[in-house]
Parts: C-alpha cells; structure tokens; sequence
C-alpha cells in the first residue's frame, strides 16, 4: 500500500523540486504535476508530486498521518478524524451516481 504524503515546495529546479513535510526536506520529481511555484502544496506518492492540493487539505492529510503514528504507537486519534466521524462514510461519486440509477445489486 501506498501512502500519501502532503508537502510543500520549497524550490524547483527544472521537474525536481526540494520540498518539506515540515520536520524534513526531500527532493521530489515534479513530472506528473509540471513545474510548481514555491509555497505550493502537493501530494507525494514515492518521492514524486501527484497532485496539486489546498494548504487546508495538506494540514487536514498530515494531521490524519500523525493520528495513525499514535494510534499505531497505542495512543489515540484525537480529533484527527473528526470530519468522517461527522459525516458518515461516503461513496465515491461513480457508486453514487451508479445507486442513484437502481444498481444496487448485491
């Protein structure tokens, strides 16, 4: 399985860029994303940036990561998924529309 992991570039150098996670830098491959200005946040899979992502989106991912550490460690999760808890569990848009049109077959 591979995790997501929010960063922030810090500088570019052509399709490689220096990012941080907020504790590390890395350098990591701007070839899916194209290059990206400084500040921007991203979300990495093996060392290369996948997508652009909202500073907000970044904390809340980020957040969730360090939950897991903890819960992994045999703490708690806090608040960290609050969100999910509140709304419930959803369906990704194509199983919506897919059981709004009666394809609820088991």
């Amino acid at each position: 399985m591979c995790i997501g992991k929010p960063m922030r570039i810090i500088s570019v150098d052509g399709v490689a860029a220096q990012a941080t996670d907020g504790e590390r830098e890395y350098l990591i491959d701007l070839s899916l994303t194209g290059p990206l200005a400084p500040g921007t946040h991203v979300l990495t899979f093996l060392g290369a940036a996948r997508e652009v992502i909202g500073k907000d989106e970044a904390a809340r991912i980020a957040e969730a990561l360090a939950a897991l550490q903890r819960i992994m460690a045999g703490g708690e999760a806090g608040d960290a998924f609050a969100d999910i808890e509140q709304r419930g569990p959803q369906l990704p848009p194509h199983l919506a529309r897919a059981l709004a049109d009666g394809c609820n077959r088991a």
